[in-house]
């Protein structure tokens, strides 16, 4: 090797020696900069000519990441800030039912209106005592009112949530694209890239945050962004725009729906740059970060602890108030069957009807009474065991029987013998059935009868009616009130006729067994019991499950957010060693350059000695 390709060798080893130094200092000046992926200088051996040697060259900035790691910590992170932010509201929930046995918890709250109902069994005649359970009911209508709004804050919380979240989403998805766009451009220097490219992992990590996505890389540094179910959210330099319709203030009555006439609470829609749209909520497109745990709050898990409120309400009022009245046996010709009248029916009350079909096989029908363009929430095959249908009794008895025999005519034979009887017989000699009964609200205080409307729906009495502005059920707890009429008249908690002795404990002991042993079957959108197998119980025994429920599922949501915090942690200190700055790491890797640095320069020297020895030498 010559002197000329000895200094060559020798001053390019300096120059990659003070790009690399550069490169540590860097590496140390933000080894605590969030974000900032460790760096290094990628230096590759340059072959000299036919007389031998070679020297070193720099060929850019290395970041030395992990991408299959760095891609599970954008997963457990989106993962992770949806476990803490539904174990806050699971939280906040617990709260609203209270301290189990606390005097101001819901349970409590029923158990002094039991005990009220108590001391007016043993002493129907004292106005005391029965103003005692007018106030212990007007307490337990209170709290159901007061938890209603207060789950209906936390809806609204949620909806606020997706709100602000949205709009950050929407500036992190713009600066990913911008920073795409810089990368893009073929004059951007190595350490320029670098530090674009620590920018935009951030903003994906934000991203990461708030909804759950893939990420994959392009062409050029630049990296594409997708939804979990595939909807791409940035390409290349372009980003799409994620709106969301807020509708402010939430109510029971106001859910979200796929169908936008009857959707009450916002959707996220998701707009291409071309201009393409997709209702992401529909899509089911976020399902962890923070908007998906503000989604699956505001749409499932709060309206499902409002559902279990408002058919406790709604159970509590109608056993109270309902009243079944069986079929009378009727024959005609060679068929046979059961009668009964159903003219005190109104809109929510039911015929309960069993029958044995041809095939040997038992059957249940219900018969809803709807209301005025009233649908039932779901549609029930014919062939089921267990039906339910809905019959509109506006139109008459004839239009009744019209409808039922549409439903059942192949096994069953409705008719309206007269009045308001209505009438079933078996249609066929394979046919039986075994009963018929009317389930109605009594709605008058003296109606002979111990039943009463002890709650009602503001002024209207609770019979769960279905009209086409949906069913009274839904948002019932946050309505329901003490009867007006018995408020102004408490010894009608007593007198059920006019002529009810004043010490008569009849009335007093119907509304308390009804009220403490009477079980009761609650419907399964609850999310206890099934359809096929509700649950059935005392009131106390649904509250007890209710609140059970409630607190294994909170109980759940922070083990979930502990071990989350726990995988993510360990995912981010692997991710720190490996990616990030190890200061140890750099001072060993700056003495190593430092020698380096003095080699190459003796190097250096020792040439230019030689070299000014031959000059001398020649002159």
């Amino acid at each position: 090797m010559g002197l000329s390709q000895a200094l060559s060798a020798a001053l390019a080893g300096v120059n990659a020696t003070q790009q690399s130094l550069s490169v540590i200092a860097g590496n140390v000046a933000n080894a605590n900069t969030p974000g900032y992926v460790d760096e290094s200088v990628n230096q590759v051996e340059v072959g000299g000519n036919n007389n031998g040697g070679t020297s070193v060259d720099t060929t850019g900035i290395n970041r030395d990441l992990d991408t299959l790691l760095q891609s599970q910590l954008w997963t457990e992170t989106s993962g992770d800030a949806s476990a803490d932010l539904s174990a806050q509201f699971y939280q906040q929930l617990q709260q609203i039912y209270g301290t189990p046995g606390s005097s101001t918890s819901f349970d409590a709250i029923f158990d002094d209106f039991t005990t009220a109902l108590q001391g007016l069994a043993s002493n129907p005649s004292s106005y005391s005592a029965q103003s005692s359970v007018i106030s212990a009911a007007q307490t337990v209508a209170q709290n159901l009112n007061s938890m209603t709004a207060s789950i209906q804050q936390l809806r609204t919380q949620a909806e606020q949530g997706i709100a602000s979240d949205v709009q950050t989403a929407n500036t992190a998805l713009q600066q990913i694209a911008q920073i795409n766009q810089q990368l893009g451009a073929t004059n951007v220097s190595d350490t320029t890239t670098a530090t674009l490219e620590d920018q935009r992992d951030q903003d994906i990590t934000q991203l990461s945050q708030l909804m759950n996505v893939t990420v994959l890389q392009g062409s050029q540094n630049q990296v594409s962004i997708f939804t979990g179910t595939g909807q791409q959210l940035v390409a290349a330099g372009q980003a799409s725009q994620l709106s969301f319709t807020n509708v402010g203030t939430l109510s029971a009555t106001t859910l979200w729906s796929a169908n936008p006439s009857d959707d009450g609470a916002g959707t996220i829609t998701l707009t291409s740059p071309g201009g393409s749209t997709t209702d992401l909520v529909a899509d089911d497109a976020i399902q962890s970060g923070q908007i998906g745990a503000y989604l699956q709050m505001r749409d499932s898990i709060l309206p499902q602890a409002q559902d279990q409120l408002d058919e406790f309400a709604n159970q509590m009022s109608q056993a109270l108030s309902n009243q079944t009245t069986s079929g009378t046996a009727v024959t005609s010709g060679s068929q046979s069957g059961y009668s009964v009248d159903v003219g005190a029916l109104l809109p929510g009350n039911t015929i309960q009807l069993t029958y044995t079909n041809g095939s040997g096989s038992p059957q249940t029908v219900t018969i809803v009474s709807l209301g005025a363009g009233g649908t039932l929430p779901q549609s029930t095959s014919s062939s089921s065991a267990n039906q339910e249908i809905g019959v509109n009794f506006s139109g008459g008895m004839s239009s009744v029987v019209a409808q039922l025999n549409a439903a059942l005519g192949a096994n069953l034979q409705f008719s309206n013998p007269s009045g308001t009887v209505l009438q079933v017989l078996n249609n066929g000699s394979s046919n039986v059935v075994n009963s018929l009964s009317a389930t109605a609200t009594v709605t008058s205080l003296t109606s002979g009868s111990a039943q009463l409307s002890l709650f009602t729906d503001g002024t209207e009495p609770i019979t769960g009616a279905i009209t086409a502005a949906g069913s009274q059920t839904t948002g019932l707890a946050g309505a329901i009130e003490v009867n007006p009429a018995l408020v102004a008249s408490p010894g009608s908690l007593v007198a059920y006729s006019s002529s009810t002795a004043s010490g008569d404990s009849t009335r007093p002991n119907f509304i308390l067994n009804q009220m403490t042993n009477a079980s009761l079957t609650y419907s399964s959108t609850t999310g206890i019991g099934t359809s096929s197998e509700p649950y059935s119980g005392t009131l106390t025994d649904y509250l007890s499950q209710v609140v059970s429920q409630q607190g294994q599922a909170a109980t759940a949501a922070t083990n979930l957010q502990q071990g989350q915090d726990t995988v993510l942690s360990a995912l981010q200190q692997r991710f720190d060693n490996e990616s990030g700055v190890n200061i140890d790491t750099e001072m060993s890797n700056l003495i190593a350059l430092q020698n380096a640095y003095g080699a190459n320069a003796r190097v250096m020297t020792t040439i230019q000695e030689l070299m000014a020895t031959l000059l001398q030498v020649g002159s």
